[in-house]
Order: structure tokens, then sequence, then C-alpha cells
């Protein structure tokens, strides 16, 4: 059994859950529109280039890109039809990026690639990481990273320790604790195949115990395997960010600018876990994903089966449409998301959730001066000073910033929730990271 079960994390918080709007409801799939806008662009790493354009018909699962380098993964048609243009379009993280348009024949045929595989068990380890980037797999927890890439450590920073992430910890979400009730057998599955790639003999499932029935599902899914065992956290925000499950399971730190690598971890989500074993086992590229679509600003708060590509607003409207006083857009959760400005924006594959907030959950206050209370301090799960790296941020004192290890904010928005002068720390910490990216890229 497994020896740290009551350490956690240095700090953290426990803001409102809103798991209420949607834990109880059974994933729907939604039809699909009648239009798509596939952005080429949904992970991190190198843009992906075009293979289709203007007129060419498509089936669902067909390759719409090709991927560029090692960190690069394709997209794919997420509807059948023909493709009305390949042009510049909004994209959720607040810039136009190519993307492809289709116009839906209602046909929902299927890509002639899509084809079923029972032996994918007998597939080596590279065999299965080339069909998981040809699959367009990445990471479906909000990170995008390409997940062939995080199967594929050096030689020698092998993997002894896989940790499969269900903590959720995100207010209002609840895609995740769906699919563990829904595909336990499918995340299994998934995890056997990353197991083979790894190699690894130990596998944790990570879990909130504010989630007590996946926990129980889990629990009688794995009863017979002795190289998986379900661990029931803390509920505490961010227990589902990567260091901090390390921690919290583990007990080993993930050092300065490193990686869980670096201390023979890895970790990933439940949603690409499944997406993993339908790539391999039914040949299906991820062109449609789970999101909870959620909040007190839509009238039916729903957890969808949506395909990628389609806009926020029929997303929406297929959810009863807008309340009268829904005053925020995100995609993502309240603590970690990215606030939208229209909602003529796609579901991308980093879209585990929408939530539209209404004006009563919207008092935002004024900042005032630092009051040096330490509270940002306390809580900052990465052990930084929240307070001074955002004043380094704000008078353009990068160098400063760096010494003081902005880059090793994980952007989880705590400093900001726990601030009594609701100053912006979190903003000022994001836009010095950027700069300083920026500055890099610039000089390389």
């Amino acid at each position: 059994m497994l020896g740290f079960k009551k350490r956690t994390f240095h700090g953290g918080a426990h803001p409102p859950e809103g798991k209420q709007y949607t834990e109880k409801k059974p994933i729907e799939k939604m039809p699909a529109p009648e239009q798509v806008v596939i952005p080429l662009q949904q992970h991190i790493g190198a843009p992906a280039e075009p293979l289709v354009k203007a007129g060419d018909l498509v089936k669902i699962g067909d390759r719409l890109s090709e991927p560029k380098g090692f960190v690069s993964v394709p997209v794919h048609a997420s509807v059948s039809g023909k493709v009305v243009k390949v042009t510049e379009m909004p994209h959720p993280l607040g810039k136009k990026v190519l993307s492809v348009i289709i116009q839906n024949d209602g046909e929902d045929a299927l890509s002639d690639a899509i084809q079923p595989d029972e032996k994918y068990m007998d597939l080596s380890p590279d065999e299965m990481k080339k069909k998981i980037q040809m699959a367009g797999i990445a990471g479906m927890g909000g990170a995008t990273f390409p997940t062939h890439v995080k199967l594929s450590p050096p030689a020698e920073k092998p993997i002894d320790t896989l940790i499969i992430n269900g903590a959720e910890c995100e207010p209002y979400l609840t895609a995740d604790h769906r699919t563990m009730l829904e595909f336990p057998e499918d995340i299994l599955a998934g995890v056997k195949i990353i197991q083979k790639i790894l190699g690894v003999k130990k596998t944790y499932f990570a879990i909130e115990k504010n989630k007590p029935d996946a926990i129980k599902k889990m629990r009688e899914a794995t009863r017979n395997d002795s190289t998986i065992e379900v661990v029931a956290l803390k509920v505490k925000y961010p227990q589902g960010a990567e260091k901090q499950l390390i921690k919290a399971i583990t007990n080993r730190e993930v050092p300065t600018g490193g990686l869980p690598m670096d201390v023979g971890c890895l970790v990933q989500n439940v949603g690409t876990t499944r997406a993993i074993y339908e790539a391999l086992a039914k040949g299906k590229p991820l062109y449609e994903r789970v999101s909870t679509i959620t909040g007190p600003g839509i009238n039916e708060p729903k957890n969808l089966i949506v395909r990628i590509g389609t806009l926020f607003k029929d997303v929406i409207e297929y959810c009863g449409g807008y309340k009268e006083d829904v005053s925020k857009l995100i995609m993502g959760g309240p603590m970690m998301g990215l606030a939208q400005y229209t909602d003529e924006v796609p579901v991308i594959k980093g879209t585990s959730g929408i939530l539209l907030l209404t004006e009563k959950y919207m008092q935002v206050a004024d900042p005032m001066p630092c009051i040096g209370c330490n509270r940002c301090v306390d809580t900052c799960p990465m052990h930084l000073v929240p307070t001074t790296l955002a004043e380094f941020a704000d008078f353009k004192r990068y160098e400063e910033a760096e010494k003081w290890g902005i880059m090793d904010c994980i952007e989880c928005g705590t400093c900001t929730f726990v601030c009594p002068a609701k100053r912006h720390l979190l903003q000022s910490i994001r836009f010095g990271k950027y700069e300083i990216n920026l500055q890099k890229r610039k000089a390389s």
C-alpha cells in the first residue's frame, strides 16, 4: 500500500467547487453542427501545415494537416463534407490561427483510415507512439502537450511511476469525473498501453475525495490488477497539477526548472488515457472530446461529447442558451481558464469546459496596495513569492523576476484568489512570463 497517503503539497486553497451543476449529469453526445472551424494549432509545439484546400471533400477522421517536427501533431476532420476555406479564424487562446472550415454534409461518413486493430497490444512501443502522434493526441487536461513526446523520455531518465490524473481539482469541471464513471474499461486499456510504452511497473490513479463514486468505480475496475492503486486525495486546489500530484503521491519533488521525468514520474490525464486506447484499438483520431458546459449563466448545464471545431455559440445554444444576466464566458474553469471576448471560437483539444458566470459571481473589486499579509506566499504551491514576482513584472524587471523563480509559476491563480487586497497577481506574473519567453525567442 502507498506509504504517503497523509502527505500533501505545500500551500493550496479551497475555492467553491461548483461541481453540483453537472457532476450527476451523464455524458451526452452533441449532434454535429452544420459547420466546424478546426484550428491547425491545438497543441504546444510546432504548428502543423495544411493538407487540404477549399473545395476538397473530407470524411470524419481524415487528416487535415501534416505535423512539422517531433513536437507537433496533426488535426483531423470532425465532420464529413466540403472544405469551405483555409483561413485565419479566432482561436480560444485569443489570437487568429490558420483554420480549416468544413461544411457538414450530414452523412457522418468515416475515413477509410479508421480501422480497428484487435492486436494493438502486439505493437512495439515505437509503433504505438507513432500511432498516438498521427491520431493527433495532445494533453486533454488543458496543457495540450503532444502525448507521444511525453511518452518518449530520454534513456537516462527512465520512468518507474505512472500517475493517472483524475483529480479534476478545477472548480465546476466534471468531464474527467464522468469519464471515469462511464468509461473505466477504456481508461484501464489506455493505462496498459502506457505501461507497455514506458515499461512501468507501478501506476497510481489519483482522484480527489469529493468524487467517491469515481473512486469506488476505479477500485472495482482495478481490484484484480496489482500494478494499479487508486489513491483518494485530499480536496485541495491545485491538487491536479503535475508537480503537486507527484509530491502528494510519491513524496518526490520535481526540481526547479525540471520535469516529472526528472524524478522518474509521468502524469497522464484520464481523458488523454482514454483517447490513447481509442487511437490504437479503434483507429480513432482525436476529433471529439468530453467537455463540461456549466455555470450559473447557462440554462441547461451538461457534460457533452463535442466535435472538435464546434463553435462555442453552437454548444451554448444546444445547452439551452445564455441566461439573461450572464457576464463572463471562460474556456476551462474559473481558476486557470481563459476568458473569451467572443463565442465564435471553436472547441479545441484542450477545451475541458465552457463556463458561464453571471454578475453575482463577478464581483470584481479594484486592487489596493499590498498589505504584506503573506497569504499569497503561504498558499503558493510552488514556494514562490507572488507579490514580489508581480511587482517585478509590472516594472519590467524581468531578469530579477527570473532569479526569483517566475518561470516556475504554474499559473494556478491561488495567489490572486486569496489576496485580500484583490491584486491581479496572476495576470502580472503571466504577462511577465510571456515577455521573458518573447525576449528569449528574439535572442535565439
